[in-house]
């Protein structure tokens, strides 16, 4: 009897186990700051531009002297690792090993220009002596650059000579910030291509007409082929009678004959034709 009963326990241990896994896999997305019903429907379409460089993980290195020696780990909308929580932008120190959060995807804002993306992650670790101690913050700056889903990730500077608002400031190039391209066609495009389109199909629907129906040959095969025979040869007539500048048959000029070519003249006479 407890068989049955031990077997149901392990399966529902087996499923609480990996429901918790699903969870636990399932990473964490960008938050834009404020209730969710405050956000924007352009900055929810902007999260979802930049979902293709959210599988992608960015580093960079960054040596000032013996002192600063730093290595800057970002993804976007993602989380870095898992020892911080909602960690986005990270720096480790190489030589001590220590991390410090520069900005969390729990707080984020995102905005837009023609072709660029700006991404901010607030809500990093407190500076210690620097901007009265305020969070730190991570600004990206995401440009156009078309053909490159991501490249060029770097640090531009940091701000922290201020009382307040100090930043990290980052670039990187991408193609999800480009502006859609327009494929608008013309009418007279559109024109074009249609009559095109038309004499393709005129040409070979009627070459195989003639081919395989009516048993063509040769040039004869070419639909309404004396017809179009016919046609040029009065285009050609129009053209030869508007451009030509002289008369199209000049009259031929004959040589004079000279009395030395002349045969002799008969000694025979014809007087014994006339009566006597």
């Amino acid at each position: 009897m407890s068989s049955p009963c031990h077997t149901s326990a392990m399966l529902l241990v087996f499923m609480a186990l990996a429901v918790a896994g699903a969870e636990q896999s399932e990473e964490r997305s960008c938050d834009v700051i404020g209730d969710e019903s405050s956000e924007s429907q352009m900055e929810r379409a902007l999260l979802k531009k930049l979902e293709p460089l959210s599988h992608m993980r960015f580093n960079v290195t960054v040596e000032k002297g013996k002192t600063e020696n730093y290595v800057y780990h970002f993804r976007v909308c993602r989380e870095v690792n898992t020892l911080h929580d909602f960690a986005g932008l990270v720096q480790t120190d190489r030589q001590s090993k220590k991390t410090t959060v520069i900005g969390r995807i729990n707080e984020t804002q995102v905005f837009n220009g023609s072709d660029w993306i700006m991404l901010i992650y607030k809500g990093g670790d407190s500076y210690g002596s620097h901007c009265s101690g305020e969070k730190r913050r991570a600004v990206i700056m995401i440009s156009c650059k078309r053909g490159v889903t991501a490249s060029s990730f770097s640090i531009i500077s940091e701000e922290r000579e201020k009382e307040q608002e100090c930043f990290y400031l980052f670039e990187m190039d991408s193609s999800v910030a480009c502006p859609a391209e327009n494929s608008h066609l013309s009418v007279g495009s559109i024109l074009l291509i249609t009559f095109a389109s038309l004499i393709a199909v005129y040409i070979i629907g009627g070459f195989l007409y003639q081919r395989l129906v009516v048993g063509a040959k040769g040039m004869e095969q070419f639909p309404h082929f004396a017809f179009w025979q016919d046609l040029g040869n009065l285009v050609a007539d129009g053209c030869d009678f508007v451009c030509r500048s002289k008369p199209r048959n000049t009259p031929a000029a004959y040589r004079g004959v000279g009395d030395d070519q002349l045969g002799e003249e008969s000694e025979e006479r014809d007087d014994h034709l006339l009566p006597m």
